[in-house]
């Protein structure tokens, strides 16, 4: 039996979304089915007005709806250091530890040649220039993730920034706070080791 026409759209279109298979995307038509009608039109006024009202910060490439973004446009923050990330909702998670009050400079994805990502295909051009301008930079800091294409993007944006004189350090990767060593997998445990610091 098919579904009728307009759940069989909805069901395409939840299956559109990164990590919803068949039975989510199902499970979550039949949802939204079953909601009020003015929680349906809100959901879709908030999906139309994201869509239409962000757009890319034109200094650090952050999600914002003015440009530039509230971190870029605090002349309070310190100037120089900035944090490289793959995504938007990478700085948002940053900015919750409240710690760090640098810069952040987004990526929107990494280095990957079997998906046929080149250095052209994500924003690395526009922090090289950014980099030009901004005298009073001394630190990139590489929060890439841990994965083999976070690794490569890492790398090689550091042999980018090195010859300019700038500091380039990595966020450091291992053990996470209250977990046993006993079930850390072996590249964890490497680069928990490898970036030991003094007690």
């Amino acid at each position: 039996m098919q579904y009728p026409e307009p759940i069989a759209k909805l069901i395409d279109s939840y299956m559109k979304l990164p990590g919803i298979g068949e039975k989510t995307a199902i499970r979550l038509a039949f949802y939204t089915i079953s909601m009020d009608q003015d929680d349906v039109v809100e959901f879709a006024k908030a999906l139309v007005a994201a869509k239409k009202n962000l757009h890319y910060c034109s200094i650090c490439g952050n999600i914002t709806e003015n440009d530039p973004c509230t971190i870029c446009a605090d002349k309070s923050r310190d100037q120089t250091k900035v944090i490289v990330v793959e995504q938007s909702k990478d700085v948002m998670t940053l900015e919750k530890m409240r710690e760090y009050h640098g810069l952040y400079h987004v990526l929107h994805g990494v280095l990957s040649p079997i998906e046929g990502k080149g250095p052209e295909d994500i924003n690395i051009s526009s922090l090289l220039k950014r980099l030009q301008k901004n005298t009073e930079l001394s630190e990139v800091i590489i929060a890439t993730n841990a994965t083999p294409e976070g690794e490569a993007t890492a790398m090689y944006i550091s042999r980018l920034v090195k010859p300019a004189d700038i500091k380039v350090t990595r966020l450091a990767h291992g053990l996470a706070v209250g977990s046993d060593i006993e079930y850390a997998d072996e590249m964890t445990l490497y680069k928990a080791i490898e970036g030991r610091q003094e007690i």
